[in-house]
């Protein structure tokens, strides 16, 4: 089993160049990838964590970090696309691709915070069918010579696109709990990335996957599984790791026994040294007991 980090971009944390520091520093640990999480107003749950504290950016992050690292994955966990322009966030996903030696990984979901959704211009009751329609477009501009798309939200013809991304194409991983999540996974998606389930509820959401990638005509085993979890005791119905290391690499290894091909950790922290200190225990301890 791979093990991810989460650059902690949603936690409040005043100096973002500590979160940068924590991606280079995963790099040189062995971790296999980074992620960042993706809201713009700081309202609902998002407000209650961490106030008017900073909610940095997703993917101008990633590009900075792109910057400072040359091997570890970079990952969206996840962008909520009712909140892009499907053809710009094309744009901006393939350059950073490129940039990156294709690093990228873009994860998508359909977000649950309702004004923030109406703030960014999509209908919250039509988020389902605008995720699955931008999924098509962006990937008819990253795939098509001369890409074409008729929908409800996105038309173009007629024009070139590039530049294309080194990746053929660019894996889009579908985040969500919810059974229309694992439906668009498997209908859709390069990967499944659920967050705060135990490792039981994978094991039964990843026998649920596999059933509705039959039901598509898919292969599974084309459809790898990413869980996010984070380090600390479970609320609101959402399992944790733990708190100690030995409860951690416990969670960790049930994880990879239920299926998961990637565990994702993150840390509830506004101090970027309690960031440093987790991280540095993940290649201490998880990362020597999973691979």
């Amino acid at each position: 089993m791979r093990i991810g980090f989460s650059l902690l971009n949603n936690q409040g944390i005043e100096d973002v160049q500590a979160l940068v520091g924590l991606a280079v520093r995963a790099e040189e640990l062995g971790v296999d990838s980074v992620w960042v999480h993706d809201h713009v107003f700081n309202v609902g749950h998002v407000l209650e964590r961490i106030g008017d504290k900073p909610y940095y950016e997703p993917l101008a992050l990633l590009s900075f970090v792109a910057a400072r690292t040359t091997r570890v994955r970079l990952g969206t966990s996840v962008l909520v696309l009712p909140y892009h322009n499907p053809i710009r966030l094309a744009k901006t996903a393939a350059t950073l691709d490129v940039l990156s030696g294709g690093r990228l990984i873009l994860g998508v979901g359909v977000g649950a915070i309702e004004n923030e959704m109406e703030a960014m211009g999509t209908p919250f009751k039509q988020r389902g069918a605008f995720t699955d329609e931008a999924i098509e477009a962006m990937r008819a501009l990253w795939t098509q010579e001369d890409p074409r798309f008729e929908g409800r939200y996105s038309r173009f013809a007629g024009m070139k696109f590039s530049p294309k991304p080194l990746q053929k194409p660019i894996p889009i991983v579908i985040g969500g709990v919810s059974r229309a999540a694992i439906r668009r996974a498997a209908r859709v998606g390069d990967g499944w990335q659920p967050l705060g389930f135990s490792p039981e509820a994978l094991a039964q959401g990843i026998a649920t996957l596999r059933e509705e990638a039959r039901a598509c005509g898919r292969d599974a085993a084309a459809i790898p599984v990413a869980i996010s979890m984070s380090v600390g005791t479970g609320a609101r119905g959402r399992h944790a790791l733990g708190t100690k290391p030995a409860e951690v690499v416990q969670n960790a290894r049930a994880f990879a026994e239920a299926g998961a091909d990637t565990l994702v950790i993150s840390v509830t922290t506004r101090d970027p040294r309690e960031a440093r200190a987790a991280l540095e225990m993940v290649g201490r301890e998880v990362l020597p007991a999973v691979q």
